[in-house]
C-alpha cells in the first residue's frame, strides 16, 4: 500500500512558486526602476533573482510577461465561483474583486501600481495589454456563462464581461496617472458604476 497524499505538500509547493515567482518579478521591478524597460535584459534579472534561465522562463516566457503577469486571474476566478448564486453576475464579480483586492498588502499594491504605470509608459508593453485584456474578457465570459448557464458566447455575456473589463482598463489609466490611488476602491467604484447603470 503507498503511504497517504500529505495533504500540505499540494500546498506548500504552490507557496514555494508564488514565492519564485514573486521574486523574480521584484527584482525585475527593481532593475525596470533603475535602468528602464529596454536597457534590461533577461539574463540580468535571472543573475539578480538568483534562478536558472530555465526557472525564469517556466514562470515568464518573456521580459514583457514579467510586467504583464499578475497571477490574479485565478484568484477572481476562484472568488467569483464561490459567490453566493442569489448574488447577479455583476454582483458577483464585484465581491470577487472586493475579495482579492482589499486583502492585498500595501508592498503588493505599490507593485501593482508599479507595474500599471509601466505598462501604461513603455510601447511594447501597452500594445501587448491589448491581448491580455482579450484573454481576460473572454475568461470571464467562460466563467460568468458557467455561472448562469448561458454560455460563453451568449451577446449578453459577452457584452457584460467586456463592460467589466472596461471598467478595468478605465481604473488602470486612473491608477496610472495617480499611482497612490487605490485600485480596490476604484474598481468597487467602476462595477458600481456598472451596477447603477449610470443613471445620471
Amino acid at each position: 500500500m503507498s503511504p497517504p497524499a500529505d495533504p500540505g505538500a499540494g500546498g506548500l509547493r504552490e507557496r514555494k512558486k508564488a514565492k519564485t515567482r514573486e521574486a523574480i518579478q521584484s527584482h525585475a521591478l527593481d532593475l525596470f526602476r533603475r535602468q528602464g524597460y529596454d536597457a534590461t535584459t533577461v539574463d540580468q534579472i535571472i543573475d539578480a533573482a538568483d534562478v536558472s534561465e530555465s526557472t525564469f522562463y517556466r514562470y515568464f516566457p518573456t521580459k514583457a510577461a514579467v510586467a504583464l503577469d499578475d497571477g490574479y486571474d485565478p484568484l477572481l476566478v476562484e472568488a467569483f465561483r464561490a459567490q453566493p448564486l442569489d448574488l447577479t453576475s455583476l454582483e458577483a464579480i464585484r465581491a470577487a474583486f472586493h475579495d482579492v483586492f482589499s486583502e492585498l498588502t500595501s508592498e503588493e499594491r505599490l507593485g501593482l501600481s508599479e507595474r500599471i504605470g509601466l505598462m501604461l509608459a513603455v510601447t511594447e508593453l501597452r500594445a501587448a495589454m491589448l491581448d491580455q485584456f482579450a484573454d481576460a474578457m473572454h475568461l470571464l465570459a467562460e466563467v460568468m456563462g458557467d455561472r448562469t448557464g448561458r454560455g460563453a458566447d451568449d451577446p449578453r455575456v459577452r457584452s457584460l464581461a467586456g463592460a467589466v473589463v472596461g471598467g478595468a482598463i478605465a481604473v488602470m489609466f486612473a491608477v496610472g496617472e495617480d499611482p497612490t490611488a487605490d485600485l480596490a476602491t476604484l474598481m468597487d467604484e467602476a462595477l458600481a458604476n456598472l451596477e447603477s447603470g449610470f443613471d445620471f
